[in-house]
């Protein structure tokens, strides 16, 4: 395992650097983003204040309203024509945001996704599958150009015709993929219906992410396919994939990019800055992008923050997986509730197959919180969906829910394939209380 210098600097050479970019991303936003100049003159922040480094609360935040509002390409702060690349999001809740990157933030980008991968356990030779999205979702290109970066042959595979992944994985020898890990299930469910045994695939390692999932996720991903599965961070926002990524040593914490990215966790109510170790809202600056330099960025993911070294030798700060989202948040009867709390409880339920979907809807005025989840193929081959050991078991998984979350719950346990695939992002929450 070879690790980047960057990855083993001492905290007080690696806060020096980060001083020193710090400066360099306030001026180069304040003299070419009309919108942060505004910003930071409305705050009273001097961007050639020598104590500015030091002082990161004194800086605003940005939020994803502002990157809708300065829509397509406000915030850019180069050129359009020194622009190599643009992405963006879906725009499903309003107009996409949008980002940009100079040759040199595209750089950076693959050296961070590089990182990440060797974070995994890929090895320059290795063959990857690469089941992320390709296009405007920065997930396939992000870790394409990583992956390439770090001497890896890529199969850009992207998403759908799960089928054919199954028998590309088997052909080709894949050493590792990466998609998102709803996505994996999908393929492990996939390569199950295929009847190839295990031995027919080399895959030693997964890397997962763009969306939360759980410990109990993991375990399944481990048991089904036989692979180190690693959680990747990154969000467009920011750059893309590449943030963050655990290490196969540990897996007990995503390390960060901290010579590219400045990380601090917030008050999701208030703003105030949070100690390190708890949860909060994660908050991000860019310290070396030239075409879309960020400044304290809301990421609206809740996690918490190490700054210990790890053993496997690196000495960035972890980040904790992801809690939930602020904005994922919902709240049942005056109680907040996570997707990812539901999640792991039902992971933990024997014959429980890890899909599944909540619903919330209101009747006689109360709100209910409903989950349908699929069972086993192979309870399902000893008992029928509807038999008395489905009640008891969708009864026991019912009443752990709600001694975790505190909000009494419905469990409808269905057939298997009941509960519709993703080939990207899983959506799991239909809130229908205002439909």
């Amino acid at each position: 395992m070879v690790l980047s210098p960057q990855e083993q600097l001492d905290r007080p050479t690696l806060q020096a650097l980060q001083r020193e970019r710090l400066g360099w991303t306030v001026r180069h936003a304040y003299d070419h983003v009309p919108f942060y100049r505004g910003l930071l003159d409305g705050a009273g922040v001097d961007p050639l204040a020598e104590t500015l480094p030091e002082d990161l609360a004194s800086l605003p935040f940005t939020r994803k309203g502002d990157l809708r509002d300065q829509y397509p390409f406000g915030l850019f702060a180069v050129p359009r024509s020194d622009v190599l690349r643009v992405h963006a999001s879906s725009g499903t809740r309003g107009k996409p945001t949008v980002v940009g990157y100079t040759r040199g933030d595209l750089e950076v980008w693959a050296e961070c996704c590089a990182r990440s991968l060797a974070l995994a356990g890929a090895q320059p030779g290795d063959l990857l599958h690469n089941a992320y999205g390709y296009g405007l979702f920065t997930g396939g290109l992000g870790l394409h150009q990583g992956a390439e970066r770090l001497g890896l042959t890529v199969v850009p595979a992207s998403g759908g015709a799960t089928q054919r992944q199954v028998q590309l994985l088997a052909d080709f020898q894949a050493d590792g993929i990466a998609c998102t890990p709803s996505y994996l299930l999908n393929i492990a469910d996939a390569i199950d219906a295929s009847g190839l045994p295990r031995s027919a695939f080399r895959l030693r390692y997964a890397v997962l992410g763009a969306e939360p999932w759980t410990e109990s996720m993991r375990r399944q991903i481990e048991q089904r396919l036989g692979v180190d599965a690693i959680d990747i961070y990154g969000l467009s926002e920011v750059i893309g994939p590449g943030v963050g990524c655990e290490c196969r040593e540990e897996k007990d914490g995503l390390h960060l990019m901290e010579d590219h990215f400045l990380v601090e966790v917030v008050d999701p109510e208030t703003g105030e800055v949070l100690e390190d170790g708890t949860v909060g809202e994660l908050v991000f600056t860019s310290l070396t992008k030239e075409a879309f330099p960020i400044l304290r960025y809301r990421s609206g993911d809740l996690a918490s923050i190490d700054r210990r070294p790890c053993s496997c030798g690196r000495t960035t700060a972890r980040m904790s997986r992801i809690k939930g989202r602020t904005d994922d948040m919902l709240i049942i009867r005056g109680v907040n509730v996570f997707p990812s709390e539901i999640e792991a409880v039902l992971l933990r339920q024997p014959d429980i197959a890890p899909h599944y979907e909540v619903v919330i809807y209101r009747a006689r005025n109360l709100d209910v919180l409903e989950v349908r989840a699929e069972l086993t193929t192979e309870f399902v081959q000893r008992h029928r969906v509807d038999s008395e050991f489905a009640r008891l078991l969708a009864s026991r998984a019912a009443e752990a829910i709600r001694g975790e979350i505190g909000v009494a719950v419905e469990v409808q346990l269905m057939a298997p394939h009941s509960v519709p695939r993703s080939e990207g992002k899983a959506r799991r929450v239909q809130d229908l209380r205002n439909a």
